[in-house]
């Protein structure tokens, strides 16, 4: 099979550093600014550079830094859709562990605009021990503040060479908490007052905000995969069709990357917050609201579960009728968005376990949907959001065991271990354990139990689960 390579060289001029060579970032931001180049003349190169060095993968390179990314979901109108892309921007990749020097010379290029990473959400890190002269330090922001203070000394403190900063890590505020590590190691390091002026004035953290699912290498279809293509590519990447990038930035940034016209779905905007909450109450909560009724009515995955009679109409109208309502923002971009959610529930290229997505409930729930169950109660005068407090209620019979693996805190895991014994032994009814659980103020922030109604609904769907079973409840 024919191995993908350059019959051109690389012409594009290196306007961007990436730390992070994932798929994510491959299938995600490559793509995108690929697309760019095509559509709006961005001539954007990229170099790629690893920010942990040292492993045997092979690099880009092997491939002239090409790689192709395959778009497999549904579209707007619900069809099945499946696209090929060849992704040309990649001019090279950079393993800083071997390749030091070559790395630190991306400072001097004149052309280099933009530095965009995604190292995991553990890798804005820093500490105390990484020095200015280590080839390379141990952390990325680090390596990335070496990066900006050569850049700072071969063009003299000019501002127009500063730099525009993308972190994609998850994680909240991330151009915010990048900027706070890079002047960290200023600091550390004794360089001069200048840098950090340089820095805040001539260089743009931007928070920003990522949506995308990339699964990686399709090894299940690969030999379909090659026969459509023509040509081997290991690095290939499979990712859903729906993708959403957020910025938080000034107008400048949108105009350098030429936006307007490109037909993406990048918003630059002044405030990433409700976008934020918006992602985390419909999309990452409905995945919460749904995991434990899915898992109780029999069912092992997303996909069929958003299809499913019953437990699909429990999600739509649990988002419909009451994570929407607790949100404040515009009714109609709510719907529009919760519809591509659902859309991407039910990708059939994608098969999402729920046991995987139950990993951690409890600190998923607190985070995702708590805070919509206490806003509905709070706009609707005290009454609670009936399928949120089944939901609660499910997500405790599922930590009663025997349905998955459970996986959570081991405080937690052994709590309900305790409390479901006792309600075993008839030392508890089911309201002590609802009374017991909702008290944990570490988890929630405060007692729940103040919350009227609270402990004797949760309850009674504790009852009614048990009694009944969740579909007779669903029905």
């Amino acid at each position: 099979m024919t191995q993908l390579r350059r019959t051109t060289p690389f012409a594009l001029p290196v306007k961007i550093l990436q730390f992070g060579q994932g798929n994510f970032m491959r299938g995600f931001f490559d793509w995108q600014i690929d697309l760019l180049n095509e559509r709006t003349g961005l001539d954007a190169g990229v170099v790629v550079v690893r920010p942990r060095g040292g492993g045997s993968a092979p690099l880009l390179d092997v491939q002239d830094g090409l790689f192709t990314v395959l778009v497999r979901g549904l579209d707007e109108a619900g069809l099945p859709v499946k696209q090929y892309r060849k992704v040309e921007c990649v001019q090279r990749e950079i393993d800083p562990a071997t390749m030091y020097a070559d790395y630190l010379a991306q400072a001097s290029n004149p052309d280099l605009r933009f530095i965009v990473s995604n190292t995991t959400e553990a890798g804005i890190v820093v500490n105390d021990t990484d020095g200015q002269a280590d080839a390379p330090p141990v952390t990325f922001p680090a390596k990335l503040t070496q990066l900006l203070f050569a850049r700072y000394q071969a063009f003299g403190g000019a501002q127009d060479k500063g730099l525009v900063l993308l972190p994609c890590e998850l994680i909240d505020k991330n151009g915010e908490a990048l900027k706070n590590a890079v002047l960290h190691y200023a600091r550390l390091w004794d360089l001069p007052a200048g840098f950090a002026a340089w820095i805040g004035d001539a260089c743009t953290f931007c928070n920003t905000l990522v949506d995308r699912i990339v699964t990686g290498y399709p090894a299940a279809d690969a030999a379909q995969v090659e026969q459509e293509l023509g040509y081997a590519d290991p690095f290939l990447v499979a990712a859903e069709y729906y993708y959403l990038f957020v910025i938080q930035g000034p107008a400048s940034v949108g105009e350098e990357l030429k936006l307007a016209g490109a037909d993406l779905n990048v918003k630059l905007v002044d405030d990433i917050t409700p976008y934020k909450k918006r992602k985390v109450g419909i999309l990452n909560g409905g995945h919460t609201t749904l995991v434990p009724v899915a898992l109780l009515a029999g069912l092992e995955a997303v996909g069929p579960a958003v299809d499913d009679a019953q437990v699909g109409a429990f999600l739509r109208a649990a988002i419909d009728d009451e994570i929407i309502p607790a949100l404040e923002m515009d009714r109609a971009q709510l719907e529009a968005f919760a519809a591509d959610v659902l859309r991407r529930f039910r990708n059939p290229a994608i098969h999402h376990r729920l046991a995987a997505i139950a990993l951690n409930s409890w600190s998923k729930f607190a985070a995702r949907v708590l805070p919509q169950l206490l806003r509905y109660a709070e706009l609707h005068d005290g009454r609670l959001p009936r399928r949120l407090v089944l939901a609660m209620a499910a997500t405790m019979v599922l930590y009663r065991g025997g349905v998955i693996d459970l996986a959570d805190d081991p405080v937690t895991l052994a709590w309900f271990k305790a409390g479901w014994d006792k309600v075993g032994s008839g030392e508890w009814a089911l309201d002590d354990l609802a009374h017991g659980w909702l008290g944990h103020a570490a988890l929630w922030g405060r007692d729940l139990n103040a919350v009227p109604g609270l402990a004797a609904q949760l309850a009674a769907n504790l009852r009614a689960i048990e009694q009944q079973g969740i579909r007779a409840l669903l029905a």
